[in-house]
């Protein structure tokens, strides 16, 4: 048998495999930690690189050995959680014979505990991206349900104003409690707009080579 049709056969039999029900939960599972890695990479990977170069120094080789670091945690972590998450939700649903929304909350505890529970700044990135979009969702849900009435206007200016408010009264007065990276990012927009010594500085470099 030459190499093409072993191929062939192959081929035929790992979708064979795919196909059979018996085995669906188990490979949702390893889909689920295929898909983390991948969908992690696709987001650390282009933000780890734009933050890198932008505001760290270092020779080239350590940055992209930082891009490579940061884009590598991102990806196992969620490809650790989702395979976590679906294999308890699997697990508890064969258990109980169906699915409880208590399940999700359960098993995406004990992923969150197990995978984002160590505090370093990739998962605290993530945390933090994840809690605001909880507090949307949760005040989305209480009106829906009619624990809050429905606002007669749209609340989303004030909730803007106040949000700005905060993180600049927090970035000039309580700087130290903010996330490294938005300390960059903030120190670049408001502290280095204040500082220039002519032309090159001033509008095509944000530092004159002596400063940096």
């Amino acid at each position: 048998m030459g190499a093409q049709a072993m191929l062939k056969t192959l081929l035929y039999a790992v979708n064979s495999l795919l196909q059979r029900r018996r085995y669906r939960a188990a490979l949702a599972v390893l889909k689920g930690f295929r898909n983390g890695a991948v969908y992690g990479a696709k987001i650390r990977a282009p933000h780890a690189l734009v933050m890198t170069f932008l505001f760290k120094s270092g020779s080239l080789r350590e940055k992209l050995k930082a891009i490579a670091q940061a884009t590598y945690t991102h990806s196992r972590n969620l490809a650790y959680f989702v395979f976590t998450y679906k294999g308890l939700m699997a697990l508890q649903s064969r258990l109980q014979g169906k699915n409880f929304q208590l399940h999700s909350f359960v098993a995406a505890c004990v992923g969150g505990w197990l995978v984002f529970g160590e505090n370093n700044h990739i998962n605290s990135q993530i945390n933090m991206y994840l809690l605001s979009r909880i507090l949307f969702g949760l005040s989305r849900l209480a009106v829906e349900k009619g624990y809050i009435p429905e606002p007669k206007q749209d609340p989303f200016p004030i909730f803007a104003a106040v949000t700005w408010g905060i993180v600049l009264w927090l970035f000039e007065y309580h700087r130290h409690t903010l996330q490294p990276s938005l300390q960059s990012s903030m120190t670049y927009l408001y502290d280095d707009s204040n500082v220039w010594h002519d032309i090159s500085d001033f509008l095509i470099y944000n530092k004159s080579n002596t400063q940096k």
